[in-house]
């Protein structure tokens, strides 16, 4: 069944690509890189299957010392803010994550240093010399956040030192033509060989490009991509900096240093999974998923592709046996089954971004909506392939005319017309004709339809497929009309109202990886008991560093199964409620936009 032998648990590792804490989530973070993961985790749940899902903070980038600098105040204070903020977001919005951490964290600070070590001491690490930007008025080296100036490539004034929001082209500061310190008087800024380590990138290419070739179900941009980077002929790659913030560099006469964000921050996954098997009481079960058969599954945005596709590889490659024990000393640890990059949400047209305070911001959103609308306007429309827009027009869309007119128009009605006229239970149905037995069908199919779709991470055509079933069993009912059956002839109209609950008992479970809240209120209101998944809460743990907040999820106790419902006749049905809100298109641009479509624009 889609791959995966019925009652075999399957090792599943979800890695999400570790936000930047200097400002709120916008939907471009959701869209793009976090409900991907976390659909394609709450299935793998569901089918009964091994989930480990950890990211966390990304604390160490300039984007937050920049941010710290504006506003007169230290960068751990930033982290603090922002850290508590995606933390409560996550959790209304529900993206359970096993462990959402940080990479402030001593364990994290521990995992990086001694993968520097290793890769050092192994031959990896090369001490090279590169032109640093420097600011004499500032007395300090400016890393790549901290430099403007005009791109190389599209001409664009305004391009940062480590992109080009016109072109989109990763940059390296140095680059710039005219670089001048963000936010300054234009000062000339001097530039200054200063010594580096850089990770040897070329010493891998011989077994990066093979085990690339060979990757099967990947996004043909990203193998292309990545591919392309090979070929062309990879360049050794800074992976310290001049800078305060950080994690220091741990060799003797580098104290002025500190390890690359990008070099740091990938080992997250690795870190965060340590820190998870501590906090279980499992310290060692984190070798599971790095050292035993497991799959491990990389989700992102477009511009990460190369970290999780090259960079991130080529450390495991140069990392084999780390923390393996004698059995395994020279084992490369699981390399990625896939790197799962999205292309860009964009909004009204434009692009979204955090330093610039442009986007959709999670925490207003979640303010004034509920969180499973969102989820399915991102995934419905999922930047799988291409970027999309968000519009409000198009959210409040796909809210009334999709959402609520398919799936919860039907779990509405059904469920009214059952309270009304079979004493608010299921009711026990005669015999089935061709018509029900077509209808229970087309749900038990969808199962391993939505499955395969959600498997081959194709979310968008999942969420299709399974609203497309929902249309089904709409059509079904309108044929059948049992508002009128229940009249002429009770019994056929008793039998279709008990086919459509358990219609609607697939689909709550079918759409659950999508639309968990939604699929929790329409589990109750069917008469049943328990949690279709676990729980998540929001701790706090120490460890030598001090405190640090964190997210975890708890699989222990959910009643959800990837499988057709048990629903039965007499069984009795909770209070029916509107599962989805009809929202008001005109009141949502007002208060988002303050703009009111004229009537025309209101009916297009």
């Amino acid at each position: 069944m889609n791959g995966q032998t019925e009652g075999q648990a399957q090792r599943v590792g979800v890695y999400v690509a570790w936000p930047y804490a200097n400002g709120p989530l916008h939907v471009g973070h959701i869209g793009g890189s976090l409900l991907p993961p976390d659909i394609f985790a709450r299935y793998h749940r569901l089918r009964g299957n091994d989930v480990l899902m950890v990211s966390g903070s990304d604390t160490h980038g300039t984007p937050i010392a920049v941010r710290a600098e504006d506003e007169g105040i230290e960068p751990q204070d930033v982290v603090r803010t922002w850290h508590e903020s995606f933390l409560q977001t996550f959790d209304a919005l529900g993206i359970g994550f096993d462990l959402f951490t940080h990479t402030d964290t001593a364990n994290h600070h521990h995992v990086a240093q001694d993968l520097f070590t290793l890769l050092r001491e192994r031959g990896y690490l090369v001490v090279r010399s590169e032109p640093q930007l420097y600011s004499p008025s500032q007395g300090r080296y400016l890393p790549d956040r901290f430099v403007e100036g005009t791109c190389p490539h599209c001409d664009y004034g305004a391009a940062r030192g480590d992109q080009c929001d016109n072109c989109g082209r990763l940059l390296n500061a140095k680059d710039l033509i005219e670089p001048r310190a963000k936010g300054g008087d234009g000062e000339v800024l001097e530039q200054v060989e200063r010594e580096h380590f850089f990770l040897d990138l070329p010493a891998f290419a011989e077994q990066l490009e093979p085990w690339l070739s060979a990757r099967e179900g990947w996004r043909a941009a990203v193998q292309n991509s990545s591919l392309g980077l090979i070929k062309e002929g990879l360049e050794p790659r800074a992976i310290t900096r001049d800078m305060a913030w950080g994690i220091p560099v741990p060799v003797e006469g580098w104290e002025d240093k500190v390890l690359y964000v990008w070099f740091e921050a990938v080992m997250g996954y690795l870190s965060a999974t340590k820190e998870l098997a501590t906090l279980r009481g499992e310290p060692d079960r984190w070798r599971d998923w790095w050292y035993e058969p497991a799959d491990g599954y990389y989700f992102m945005g477009k511009d990460n592709t190369i970290f999780h596709s090259i960079l991130w590889p080529a450390i495991l490659m140069g990392a084999a046996g780390f923390g393996g024990g004698e059995d395994h000393d020279e084992d490369v640890p699981n390399l990625p089954a896939d790197v799962v990059a999205n292309e860009y949400v964009n909004f009204e047209g434009g692009s979204m971004s955090t330093s610039r305070n442009i986007g959709v911001w999670l925490p207003d959103y979640l303010e004034r909506y509920d969180p499973d609308p969102l989820r399915y306007f991102l995934t419905i429309n999922a930047p799988e392939t291409r970027d999309v827009d968000f519009s409000w027009s198009d959210f409040v869309r796909a809210n009334n005319n999709e959402l609520l007119a398919t799936w919860g128009n039907l779990c509405n009605r059904v469920l009214k017309l059952t309270a009304s006229s079979c004493d608010g239970r299921v009711p026990e149905p005669g015999a089935l004709g061709p018509e029900d037995e077509a209808v229970l069908a087309s749900t038990r199919a969808a199962f391993d339809a939505v499955g395969e779709r959600i498997e081959s991470r194709r979310f968008k055509l999942g969420l299709a497929e399974a609203m497309a079933v929902a249309h089904e069993v709409n059509r079904y009912l309108n044929d059948q009309a049992p508002w009128k059956q229940i009249k002429d002839d009770p019994v056929r109209g008793r039998t279709t109202l008990y086919v459509a609950l358990r219609a609607i008992d697939d689909l709550k479970i079918i759409l659950a990886p999508f639309l968990p809240h939604i699929s929790q209120i329409v589990h109750e209101q069917l008469g049943h008991e328990g949690s279709l998944f676990g729980t998540t809460s929001i701790e706090t743990v120490a460890d030598e560093r001090g405190e640090h907040r964190v997210l975890r999820y708890e699989h222990a106790g959910a009643v959800g199964r990837w499988a057709p419902g048990s629903l039965a006749g007499g069984q009795l049905l909770g209070e029916p409620e509107a599962i989805v809100r009809k929202l008001d298109e005109a009141a949502v641009l007002e208060r988002e936009l303050g703009d009111v479509p004229s009537e025309s624009e209101s009916s297009t």
